[in-house]
This record gives structure tokens, C-alpha cells and sequence, in this order.
């Protein structure tokens, strides 16, 4: 995948040199949505965590952006280009929302001021509420505060953990289409975590299904989310799926 903004190559990842993820075969292509989904405990945040170079690589390789992921220094990453929302949005509640933002900039004037505007664009909701701390604001309003801090950076590739973690469905139906924007608007290679299942697929190009740290199902979005069967059962950590899956995975 010589285009690929993130490949994973047979990686295993872990936790003091325990593999909880093995054998890990993944890639994400510019302006392209990738649902990474999966019951709890699957080793999706593992996973991310490793592509940010915030854990270590036991086995095979994981390049971002035409490189090796960077152990142990996510910062160096973020300079190559790499966005990472966390799952706990890791914003600072006591700081205002234009605050917030301007913690994500980057560059020269120029560059942060298109930056900003970029962000408010995707996310126009936050552009009233630029002098609200952030602790205020709702849980919907926070997640899009997290995931427009990260746009400010003009990243070329972006991955969310957990985007509707907490949210009512209604407002996770209002964000997740805000994925799908910011793919075919700035051509980002979007890497999404998420627990709607059938929500995510409806803005993925493509989805990988985890279930104990391996991925038991590919497909693209539009071919599993036709295929609940499918789905159903690699959740339920089957070992044995229809003979037709052979061809999806």
C-alpha cells in the first residue's frame, strides 16, 4: 500500500511486553473512513495507541505517513502529521473553547489562521460558543471540541476513540456525517473507533472487526453493514462464519 497514510503490518502490541493485540494487518488511504469496531476489551484503544507511538511495537511494523511510528514520543508524531482524539477528549475544561483550539495551531499566522477557519467550517456549532470554557459546554459540544482542536493542526491523518462514548444516539447521527466531511473535504485519512456499529458504517469506506485482539472481519462499509449475520458473529467471537464471509475477510 504504497499511498497508505497508516499500514500495519503483522503488529502486535501490548502491555509490558504482554501482546494484547497479534498479527495486526490494517491500512488507511487519503480521503478514505476506516471503522475500526469491535465488543469492549477487542484492543482497539491498544491499537490506537500504538499507531500514535504511545506504546511499543512487539512485532511486525506500523509505518504512518510513509515512516515508522516514533516510541515513545506521540509529540514527533503529531509534527509528521498525526491527529489523535482520545477517548477521555483529554480537553481543558477551566480554558475556553477559542482557547482550547489555539492549543492545537500550529505554523505561522497564516497557516493557523486557515487552520482555525478549517476547523469552524467542518464544526460551525462551535463558532458561537468560542468564549465558553469548556467545562460548560454539553457532552456532544465537548467531542466537538476535541475533534476540531485536532483539525486546527491540519493533520493528514486523524483517529477518534470512541467519538459517541456517553452521547445520546441522536447526537452521536449528527456527528459521526462530520467524519465523513472532514475525509472528502481535506482528503485526511480518518481512522474511526466506534460503538454504533451500524452508524459508523454508514460514513466508512471501509471496516476491520476485532474481537480478542485479532481482526476476524474486512469489509467495506456498505458490505457488512448488509451483512448483520456476519457481524453478529464475529462479535460474539465465532470461530467458524459463514462460508460467504471467506470472501469479505
Amino acid at each position: 500500500m504504497a499511498d497508505a497514510l497508516i499500514e500495519l503490518d503483522g503488529m502486535s502490541s501490548g502491555y509490558g511486553g504482554v501482546p494484547v493485540v497479534r498479527d495486526l494487518n490494517l491500512h488507511v488511504n487519503p480521503g478514505e473512513v476506516v471503522a475500526l469496531l469491535g465488543p469492549n476489551g477487542a484492543g482497539k484503544t491498544t491499537t490506537l495507541l500504538t499507531i500514535s507511538g504511545i506504546l511499543k511495537v512487539l512485532d511486525g511494523s506500523v509505518n504512518v505517513l510513509g515512516q515508522p511510528a516514533v516510541f515513545g514520543s506521540p509529540h514527533k508524531m503529531a509534527r509528521r502529521g498525526m491527529g489523535h482524539v482520545p477517548e477521555d477528549r483529554s480537553l481543558f475544561f477551566g480554558l475556553t473553547v477559542a482557547e482550547n483550539l489555539k492549543l492545537g495551531l500550529r505554523g505561522g499566522r497564516d497557516e493557523q489562521r486557515g487552520g482555525m477557519e478549517r476547523a469552524l467550517t467542518l464544526l460551525p456549532a462551535l463558532r458561537p460558543l468560542m468564549d465558553r470554557p469548556a467545562g460548560l459546554l454539553s457532552g456532544g459540544e465537548q467531542q466537538m471540541l476535541a475533534v476540531a482542536r485536532a483539525i486546527v493542526a491540519a493533520p493528514k491523518v486523524l483517529m477518534v476513540d470512541e467519538m459517541s462514548l456517553g452521547l445520546a444516539p441522536i447526537i452521536v447521527e449528527r456527528l459521526l456525517p462530520i467524519m465523513r466531511d472532514v475525509a472528502d473535504e481535506s482528503g485526511i485519512g480518518v481512522l474511526l473507533v466506534e460503538q454504533h456499529i451500524h452508524m459508523a458504517l454508514t460514513v466508512a469506506d471501509r471496516a476491520y472487526v476485532m474481537n480478542h485482539g485479532e481482526i476476524v472481519l474486512e469489509g467495506t462499509g456498505q458490505e457488512l453493514a448488509g451483512r448483520r449475520d456476519l457481524l453478529e458473529a464475529s462479535y460474539l467471537g465465532d470461530t467458524v462464519l459463514p462460508e460467504e464471509a471467506i470472501e469479505t475477510t
